[in-house]
């Protein structure tokens, strides 16, 4: 059965996460599971320390160190269930009625690419000191790598009220209109499509014709056709419009799909202060 998996990580960010989580578990009536990967790179299985000590070490200061190793590690992962349990009885609290809770020790990226096939939407925390580079190393892989939605979200919760799909009437859009059309989590919710992209009558047409599309399904639709810089015109949009959700479709050859290569994403996810759905 597939369900939503929320990443923790014992950041200022996970509380925002575990609630998003809960929200978008309850929407989709999904079972809701905690996932806390212990990285393998800070904190390995097993240390080699023969090669930091130079010649004439005493083998017990080695002995000492890979001690100190050991323990360090197993001090983050009794961290790390502790916050599996905090983030259960925290989705509890909210109606989410018994969330699961994982625990490995590896790669972030791998271990999410094994569960792929379990996974409805993913659900992480925004980390801006982490956003030197593209979208952050970590979060630009995840991205990268799997073909499932994921909901990036900022630090603090707040229910989405009403979303905006960055529309650029590419297939993977129209595909995202779709996804939007039949799933529960957006539903009941008021929409915008907005396109920012020349004004002529075949984008109007593709506009309208996803506006139908949506309201078929039941959705109470706006729709926006503006020109300009696609990222001062999608901010300005949600600024002025209270919009709380940003949707958009990760990656391609559209102009806003190659956000997510450029630094114009960066730019966008750094300061966007409400969530940001991407569809795949």
């Amino acid at each position: 059965m597939t369900q939503v998996i929320a990443c923790i990580d014992g950041t200022d960010v996970s509380p925002a996460v575990c609630d998003y989580a809960a929200w978008a578990s309850l929407r989709l009536t999904a079972p809701l599971e905690f996932l806390h990967v212990l990285d393998k790179s800070e904190y390995p299985t097993e240390s080699n320390l023969s090669g930091n000590i130079g010649l004439g070490s005493r083998e017990s200061l080695l002995d000492e160190l890979a001690a100190l190793d050991e323990q360090r590690g197993k001090l983050a992962l009794e961290q790390g269930k502790l916050m599996l349990d905090a983030a259960r009885q925290r989705a509890i609290s909210q109606g989410i009625e018994n969330p699961g809770s994982r625990q490995r020790h590896g790669n972030l990226v791998e271990t999410l690419t094994e569960m792929e096939r379990d996974i409805r939407l993913l659900v992480v925390g925004k980390h801006g000191s982490h956003l030197s580079q593209h979208i952050g190393s970590r979060l630009e892989n995840v991205v990268r790598t799997l073909h499932r939605p994921i909901l990036i979200t900022t630090a603090r919760f707040k229910t989405p009220e009403r979303f905006m799909l960055a529309f650029d009437g590419s297939a993977t859009t129209r595909k995202g209109v779709e996804m939007i059309a039949s799933s529960p989590l957006l539903r009941d919710l008021p929409g915008h499509l907005v396109m920012v992209a020349t004004d002529s009558a075949a984008n109007r047409e593709q506009l309208s014709g996803s506006q139908a599309t949506l309201k078929q399904a039941g959705f109470d639709i706006t729709t926006a056709l503006v020109e300009g810089d696609v990222e001062s015109v999608l901010c300005d949009y949600r600024y002025s419009h209270a919009i709380d959700l940003l949707i958009m479709g990760a990656y391609g050859h559209s102009v806003i799909r190659r956000f997510l290569v450029g630094s114009t994403t960066t730019s966008l996810i750094r300061n966007a202060s409400v969530p940001i759905l991407l569809l795949r």
